[in-house]
């Protein structure tokens, strides 16, 4: 039995004889979520054909709109003819056209007009789409969420341009099979680039997009990338395949390595395999050290790869880890670098003891390297916080920690830096360590907003404990800085511990105003027991009495943010590092500069610690409604008498880049210039022009 009609009007006229329904006045029909309203509708009960006239709006299930002044519809109000009519789609597109029929959910449309852009500016005036497609028919499909185009032209701006004479795009988001919008782009190493995505939308949990390059400067190649969703979790694969020229790493070559295969691959996921277990997994592989930049895949100069089996809960977290990797430097010797497997991480916090919290932890890490040192650890440790807040308001943390290691080495004497290497064989180690720190906050008005003054204590006592005979893997980089300065411990890894009881001091000081906001640190420590040996000379830690370390933060609404971090020698005041980070400006147009010494003096031959100077300089500016243009650049000032075994001769561009943008509601377009002065061996990048043209609205 069909569904009954649902009707409303301001006047019905019914003639009997004719069995003809006359309804005029807001007229309102439903049937089967299949909604009609009009001023005026005719219903011929005996032909079951509904005309509908003035300001005729009809609503489908799946929220498409079709608006006209003449509708012609079978009284299941589902299909009929239009003349002059206006689809909203649910995705927000419309599509005008001369006329109209729908049958069965597909409504079929002639010389129609297409675009998702806004025909009517912020204050109500019309204004022309950026982009919009014109065919002789259009067939949208809602029950398939596709608009298919045949003989079909895009209007881009007002130039008109061919398309392929049939094509389909989507008006959901769950994507659909078809070509995406291709990417062109010139380089000085691979010539013209013409990419063209074709994308296989296999399911609703699976995609495939296939991407073949063509280039004038060298041979093409093949990109794909694959995507999946499950009931557990999500992956992707990925891979780059081409044919060419392999550039030698050796700077010292003059010649290429011939040619052959390039390939990159690359490959992650996460899978949860119930509230606690959970599997993650990334994987990136090159087939040489240039291809990666050569053909633009990524800029990374070290592919990391893993594996990680994590059960995280409430009070507890166990972590069982592989990690290997991939040099693409230079100097990079792929037999020397480590491979971390198994890493093993278990962590339980226990309930109230002595009114404080205890946590027990386990770890266990083999580092194995082909032609090199290899290195096993493992260590327990347990550590009690206690917190409290004293009558007089201030804050007072206690800690306990105690830990016991055992380590073994072999080849230690193929490690370069002394003080990395250890010595061979086995080795074992008591870490103990008690420590007190103390905040006092202090609150008041000042300035005509409110001032936060703490002073800060921090007293730890720690006996001598073994260090330089135990191999250094995780704790390389040691620097004094403001977010380590309180830290029991300020290696950044487990292999060196800080042995020597301390005391350190600081204070911490913020103003909060309209329109304005200052916060500032500094500190310093001083080492009751002297321990010069585990610490290179540089990092501000050697002596005794530590430099001195802090950080500076203005803010001034939201056009100005400075940064200052900095460390100051503490017998000469000269910045060892002055770091300085600046943002003036708005969202749309701004300035940011960002500035890098690290001026320390440690021994070149410790590659984690080297100096360097560095400026970066970046900014946009919106010089009209929807246009701007924007830039970037690294300069790289690093002399030889900052780092003997730098290539700079202080003053070296290493990255410039120049561009203009147009973007509105539904168009990005952009056309960009970047010049990369890096180089690999004989390999040296040059310069690329890209051009980038997204159309919003547009599905797949």
């Amino acid at each position: 039995m069909p569904a009954p009609v649902e009707f409303s009007a301001d006047q019905v006229i019914y003639d009997s004889d004719a069995d003809l329904v006359t309804a005029s006045g807001a007229v309102r029909m439903n049937r089967e979520g299949n909604y009609l309203a009009a001023d005026e509708v005719v219903w011929d009960r005996k032909s079951g054909q509904v005309r509908a006239k003035g300001n005729v709006v009809v609503l489908t299930p799946q929220g498409d709109k079709l608006i006209g002044e003449n509708v012609v519809l079978t009284d299941t109000l589902r299909d009929g003819t239009v003349n002059n009519l206006l689809v909203v789609l649910e995705s927000g597109g419309r599509i005008a056209a001369a006329r109209g029929s729908r049958k069965d959910g597909v409504t079929t449309l002639d010389n129609a007009i297409y675009s998702p852009c806004p025909v009517t500016g912020p204050k109500g005036c019309p204004r022309r789409p950026s982009w919009s497609i014109t065919a002789v028919r259009v067939i949208d499909d809602p029950i398939h969420q596709k608009v298919r185009f045949e003989s079909g032209r895009l209007q881009l701006f007002g130039l008109s341009l061919p398309l392929l004479p049939i094509f389909t795009v989507g008006t959901s988001n769950d994507g659909a099979t078809g070509l995406l919008v291709p990417d062109i782009s010139f380089s000085t190493k691979k010539g013209f680039e013409l990419a063209v995505p074709y994308h296989w939308q296999i399911a609703p949990n699976r995609d495939l997009t296939v991407t073949p390059h063509v280039y004038t400067g060298v041979y093409p190649a093949l990109e794909a990338k694959y995507r999946q969703l499950n009931q557990i979790g999500a992956f992707q694969l990925g891979g780059f395949l081409t044919y060419g020229t392999i550039e030698s790493a050796d700077p010292n070559s003059t010649t290429d390595e011939g040619r052959g295969l390039r390939a990159y691959g690359e490959a992650n996921g996460k899978f949860q395999l119930d509230p606690l277990w959970s599997v993650t997994g990334a994987f990136r592989w090159a087939s040489d050290k240039t291809v990666t930049r050569r053909y633009d895949l990524t800029r990374d100069d070290r592919l990391r790869n893993v594996i990680n089996v994590e059960r995280i809960a409430p009070d507890s977290y166990i972590s069982i880890a592989g990690w290997a990797f991939q040099g693409l430097r230079v100097d990079d010797v792929q037999k020397q670098i480590p491979i971390a497997l198994p890493a093993i991480d278990a962590r339980v916090r226990v309930g109230d003891v002595f009114g404080g919290k205890v946590e027990v932890q386990a770890n266990s890490l083999s580092i194995i390297r082909i032609d090199g040192q290899d290195t096993q650890r493992a260590f327990a440790s347990a550590q009690w916080d206690w917190r409290r807040i004293t009558s007089w308001g201030q804050e007072l943390d206690l800690t306990a920690l105690v830990r016991g290691d055992v380590y073994h080495t072999n080849d230690s004497a193929s490690t370069d830096v002394a003080i990395y290497r250890g010595t061979d064989g086995w080795h074992s180690r008591g870490i103990a360590a008690l420590a007190a720190d103390l905040k006092w906050p202090f609150i008041g008005p000042a300035f005509g907003g409110i001032q936060r003054l703490v002073p800060r204590v921090q007293l730890v006592l720690t006996p001598p404990t073994p260090n330089l005979e135990i191999p250094n893997e995780d704790a390389r980089s040691i620097d004094l800085e403001d977010s380590n300065l309180f830290a029991l411990n300020r290696f950044a890894g487990y292999d060196r511990w800080e042995d020597g009881s301390r005391i350190t001091y600081g204070v911490d000081w913020s103003l909060d105003r309209p329109n304005l906001s200052i916060m500032t640190t500094i500190g310093q420590s001083y080492r009751i027991v002297d321990r010069p040996d585990i610490f290179p000379d540089g990092t501000g830690l050697t002596d005794r009495l530590s430099d001195i370390v802090g950080r500076t933060r203005l803010r001034f609404g939201q056009l100005i943010d400075i940064t200052h971090r900095y460390r100051l020698d503490k017998n000469n005041f000269a910045f060892r590092r002055n770091e300085l980070d600046l943002t003036i400006g708005t969202d749309e147009t701004y300035a940011q500069i960002g500035y890098l010494r690290l001026n320390r003096d440690i021994d070149p031959t410790i590659e984690d610690l080297r100096d360097k100077e560095e400026l970066r300089v970046a900014g946009r500016v919106k010089f009209a409604r929807y246009w701007s243009v924007f830039g970037a650049s690294v300069i790289d000032l690093t002399g030889k008498e900052e780092d003997p075994l730098s290539l700079s001769d202080g003053w070296a561009p290493v990255r410039n880049r120049l561009g203009i943008a147009y973007e509105d509601d539904c168009l990005e377009l952009g056309l960009t210039w970047r010049h990369d002065y890096e180089h690999i061996g004989a390999f040296r990048k040059g310069s690329t022009f890209g051009f980038h043209l997204a159309l919003k609205g547009l599905g797949r």
